[in-house]
């Protein structure tokens, strides 16, 4: 169909496909997957059919598919569908579950639509960062949230206790944060530090910090590109001085925390003309 984008992202890092489909009018018959599909509507409203049950679904549902789940879909709006989904296979997702719970079991999605989900937030801005090819960190941060917040509101595995005790081992990872943010970091790196999981740390620093591993990273840059800025030093080179993956993105994070880009920030310490 004309004007219609169909995007497949194979992300060798996370071991997952991104699919996102814009401007598509397809029915899709009965079929199965063996892997799990984590999606969500943005445009288009469409008849579903998943193990006999029937749904309505409307932009902002979330749709959960496990593996040999059989489902039908075709639009009944007469308008075009815009969809984004994540595909993990098992084998991932197994892993993914030793992470944040321990046990070696599969999780099974116990509804196939969740209307106007929270949780389609958090899909989004995961989904955002793998097809812009983000820094794995953010990505892998992203990712483990929210397959936590899916086995927390919609699985049939237990739910770990929200306990979190207080850690010098958190203290490690800020100070390593501090020393390094210069350069490209990983969580496989921050996870070294202290011998635990990947889930485990991330968990255990936000309770602690109250914020991520990467959005305190991310601070810390922004907050020395600021002291930078003021000596007169030009955003593009601070940009590459704090460790931001390009000046686009520095922009981008530096005007949601201060209000202004670096360069209108630049500017007001710029030595006027007395008159």
């Amino acid at each position: 169909m004309k004007g219609e984008t169909r995007i497949v992202y194979q992300d060798t890092n996370l071991g997952i496909e991104a699919y996102q489909f814009k401007g598509i009018m397809q029915k899709f018959p009965p079929h199965f997957h063996e892997y799990y599909v984590i999606g969500y509507i943005e445009k288009g409203k469409r008849h579903l059919i998943c193990q006999g049950e029937a749904y309505t679904i409307h932009p902002g549902d979330l749709l959960l598919f496990n593996p040999y789940d059989i489902h039908s879909c075709e639009q009944i709006d007469g308008k075009v569908l815009d969809y984004r989904c994540l595909n993990i296979s098992p084998t991932i997702m197994k892993k993914l579950i030793v992470e944040i719970q321990g046990i070696a079991q599969p999780p099974y999605f116990q509804h196939n639509v969740l209307s106007q989900s929270d949780i389609v937030d958090i899909l989004r801005e995961s989904h955002m960062a793998i097809l812009q090819q983000e820094k794995e960190f953010r990505k892998e941060e992203l990712f483990l949230n929210l397959i936590e917040k899916l086995i927390q509101t919609n699985a049939d595995l237990p739910i770990r206790s929200d306990t979190v005790e207080i850690s010098p081992e958190i203290e490690v990872i800020a100070n390593y944060l501090e020393e390094n943010y210069q350069r490209t970091i990983n969580l496989e790196e921050l996870r070294a530090l202290t011998g635990w999981s990947k889930y485990h740390l991330l968990r255990t620093f936000t309770k602690q910090k109250g914020i991520s591993p990467y959005s305190y990273l991310e601070t810390i840059r922004i907050n020395h590109a600021k002291k930078l800025l003021e000596k007169g030093i030009r955003p593009i080179d601070v940009s590459f001085l704090t460790g931001f993956s390009d000046q686009s993105h520095f922009t981008k994070f530096f005007k949601r925390t201060f209000g202004l880009t670096p360069k209108q920030y630049l500017k007001s310490f710029e030595t006027k003309e007395v008159m």
